[in-house]
């Protein structure tokens, strides 16, 4: 007989922790009892700032008001990421959050796109894109239509620790009841394995029916307690180290994030209201720690505001996400490097998949086992995206950029480079977040030249092909003149 869940209790707070609490408390209600420890005591990551647009659903279904989580968090809007330097020194590209060109009939747009430009169309792809053409120009605005061709996906940057503290109010107005104190020892049942409750530094015992780990890197629950081991992908996402540090806000702040790699790894820039977000990614194999630090602080374009802390840790997964009755969500459950803003994202998948599995009448291995299974896959699919950006690079000014480009990746990777070079096609696999249009932008900004394309863009005759992308291009630039800069449409927005 399964013991029915009547109790949740999260381990740690957050931003784990607290998008925790807060959607099983929004979906659950009163069903379901939820308590949530957290330490002030304990010191958070926090540098998951970027986020990608399912942020956005999460948001409307707590109910938040777009405005007043934009003024809480000193969020911005983000269209996409500039990667600069990634294919070759000097070179940049933008990953966006839109899809370019319009549905031209049965294959994809790059295939019409293609074959205009061996007719001698010199536009570039991303300039039938208008997220990019934002971009460029550092404006933004909603657009109140239905027509796809001026569809604008967004997510935002935003204080990751000011997000958690607004979670937090929201949750515990809802009834999540929240407990200050530390972990100091943890029960298990000596016939399940099950954890039975939690033994709390001032002496409170705190017992469950399932409990969420959201205890960061140190996985307290899942790893040290229950024994879960942790599969490491060091050997393709070498990079074990970051320091992050904020400094001063620019005078204009564009609404994307910054990639800008290294000779060793990476640095990212995201801008807030109220400061920007700077942190350097690298490999511990190919840098020291004082030149990583000095390379980041060297290349901050405003003044520090604080003192930079470092971050180590190891790309990979918890093998198994979910184990008897602990579920790891966010930084317990694993870690991929925030190039591609998804952190927060992997924190929101795993709640709404605990959700829509949630085990009322009992704890089966059926309901973990697709769990995991799809947990699985969505880091896997995730991994690979993010592979592909070191994988694919033409630069020789270091060992680990040589090194990156030789090793040996992934089967179901190369399958997909090998079929867009070959082709231009593009498919996505089971529980993948990036659509076609990601896996596009990143594979021709890393220099994957399509050797073909798809028969269906030949239909139409060249003359009207061409006049077609015309129309398209004119259409995608329409709106531009209409728009804010960003500054101006977060002042007016937020405080309207």
């Amino acid at each position: 007989m399964h013991k029915p869940v009547r109790k949740v209790v999260i381990a740690g707070g957050g931003t784990a922790g607290w998008m925790t609490a807060s959607l099983l408390s929004k979906v659950l209600q009163n069903q379901v009892k939820i308590q949530l420890i957290e330490s002030d005591d304990i010191g958070i990551v926090g540098v998951g700032e970027a986020t990608i647009p399912p942020i956005q659903i999460f948001n409307q279904y707590l109910g938040l008001d777009e405005k007043e989580f934009l003024r809480e968090t000193k969020g911005t809007i983000k269209l996409g990421i500039k990667f600069e330097n990634w294919r070759a020194q000097g070179e940049s590209y933008y990953h966006t959050f839109g899809a370019p060109g319009a549905n031209l009939g049965f294959c994809s747009f790059q295939h019409f796109w293609l074959r205009a430009n061996k007719a001698g169309l010199k536009d570039s792809l991303w300039d039938f894109d208008l997220n990019y053409l934002c971009c460029e120009k550092g404006v933004f605005n909603k657009i109140n239509t239905q027509n796809p061709v001026y569809e604008m996906p967004y997510a935002y940057h935003f204080d990751s620790s000011l997000y958690g503290q607004y979670l937090r109010k929201i949750a515990t107005k809802s009834g999540v009841i929240r407990t200050e104190g530390l972990i100091e020892e943890i029960v298990t049942d000596p016939e399940s394995g099950f954890i039975d409750s939690l033994t709390l530094k001032s002496g409170e015992c705190v017992k469950g029916d399932l409990f969420i780990d959201c205890t960061g890197f140190r996985g307290l629950l899942i790893r040290k307690t229950l024994g879960v081991k942790y599969e490491s992908w060091a050997k393709y996402l070498p990079a074990d180290s970051a320091f992050a540090v904020p400094s001063e806000r620019f005078d204009h702040t564009p609404p994307y994030t910054r990639s800008i790699a290294h000779q060793f790894g990476w640095q990212w820039r995201i801008p807030l209201t109220h400061r920007t977000g700077n942190g350097i990614v690298y490999s511990s194999r190919y840098c020291d720690e004082d030149r990583a630090l000095e390379s980041l602080m060297n290349n901050l374009d405003s003044d520090p505001l604080d003192e930079p802390r470092k971050i180590q840790f190891e790309t990979g997964r918890t093998s198994e996400q979910w184990f008897k009755n602990v579920v790891a969500i966010g930084l317990s459950s694993g870690f991929l490097e925030p190039l591609e803003s998804t952190s927060i994202h992997l924190i929101q998948s795993a709640i709404v998949r605990l959700l829509k599995m949630f085990p009322n009448q009992g704890i089966t291995p059926a309901i973990s086992e697709h769990y995991n299974e799809e947990s699985k896959q969505e880091f896997e699919t995730i991994a690979d995206f993010i592979i592909l950006h070191y994988h694919v690079n033409e630069r020789e000014d270091s060992d680990f950029w040589q090194d990156m480009r030789n090793m040996t990746i992934p089967q179901r990777l190369q399958q997909k480079i090998d079929m867009f070079r070959e082709s231009a096609a593009v498919f996505n696999t089971n529980n993948d977040i990036f659509r076609d249009a990601s896996w596009l932008q990143v594979m021709l900004g890393q220099g994957i030249k399509p050797m073909d394309f798809h028969p269906a863009a030949k239909v139409v005759s060249e003359s009207d092909l061409l006049s077609i992308m015309d129309k398209v291009l004119t259409a995608k630039r329409q709106p531009l003149d209409k728009m804010l800069t960003h500054d101006d449409f977060l002042k007016r927005y937020t405080h309207a």
